[in-house]
């Protein structure tokens, strides 16, 4: 991150394709309790995880720069599959510091496996990609990687289903492919799978003989996020009041008790916004 202390006032930008970044959100505000948030959800074009490379940058570039035009100190891409595929690329277009979310969590996992075997669930973008084997490979060289797409996650986490049989049998049938390894630890490779976490370390206890460690990208991210500002004067200090604003573009039926579910908390308002089409 550039040192700049003038920007110190400015919010910071958390972006994702939908609703699952607000965990992210939920954990930088928590962590970080006297920034200005501005979180974007592209919600016109929700899910990028089933999207091609080339789309998923597209929207993610010209989503990105809107946050710029508002103002931000530094850009949360709050989502798995857009950090895989687009993360490179917006770092290279835009001249505020980007944060993914992919090596937060694969850093935190490396380092807390005891066996070597890592498991990571996520959209079938995210694990096509091969992002999380190639950063955890690079972290902790002769890693053991199991990967799972869980595509139904994602509706069952936005529909609130979260707990009972459906989730369970779900689960059941993505997770069952981790039975005969030796996976010690379990990243939630999307940033909707961390509501559905009871229902998936239950199922897991079921599926594996031996103890699994849950991880998600959300306190990861937000702890690298402190640290990144911390370390160049970019960090706010205490002060009352804050103002977190919600960005949207589009606003479905019935979104704002699920978007509350994600978050944690009440979202008093959205506001909707059209993002340029760009390049």
């Amino acid at each position: 991150m550039a040192d700049n202390a003038s920007n110190i006032d400015l919010p910071i930008g958390v972006f994702d394709s939908g609703v699952g970044g607000l965990t992210v959100m939920r954990a930088v505000t928590e962590l970080l309790p006297y920034e200005d948030i501005i979180y974007l959800g592209d919600t016109a074009r929700v899910p990028y995880g089933n999207r091609g490379p080339e789309t998923v940058r597209r929207y993610a570039l010209n989503a990105t720069k809107l946050l710029v035009d508002r103002g931000v100190k530094a850009i949360v891409i709050a989502c798995n599959t857009a950090s895989a595929f687009a993360l490179k690329a917006v770092r290279a277009r835009l001249d505020v510091p980007v944060l993914g979310v992919i090596e937060p969590v694969a850093r935190t996992a490396a380092a807390a496996s005891e066996a070597g075997a890592i498991g990571v669930i996520g959209t079938r973008g995210t694990v096509r990609s091969g992002c999380y084997p190639k950063a955890l490979e690079a972290l902790r060289p002769g890693v053991t990687v199991h990967q799972t797409a869980c595509p139904l996650f994602v509706p069952l986490a936005e529909e609130g289903w979260l707990t009972g049989d459906v989730p369970r049998q779900v689960a059941r049938e993505y997770l069952r492919s981790l039975a005969d390894t030796d996976v010690d630890t379990l990243i939630l490779g999307c940033t909707h799978y961390p509501i559905l976490r009871q229902t998936i370390a239950e199922v897991l206890q079921e599926v594996i003989s031996q103890p699994v460690t849950l991880y998600d990208s959300a306190t990861s991210t937000a702890r690298d996020l402190r640290e990144g500002l911390s370390q160049h004067d970019l960090l706010r200090p205490e002060r009352s009041g804050r103002e977190l604003r919600f960005l949207l573009t589009d606003v479905p039926d019935g979104f704002k008790p699920t978007a509350e579910r994600f978050f944690g908390s009440h979202i008093s308002e959205f506001e909707h916004v059209n993002i340029p089409v760009g390049d």
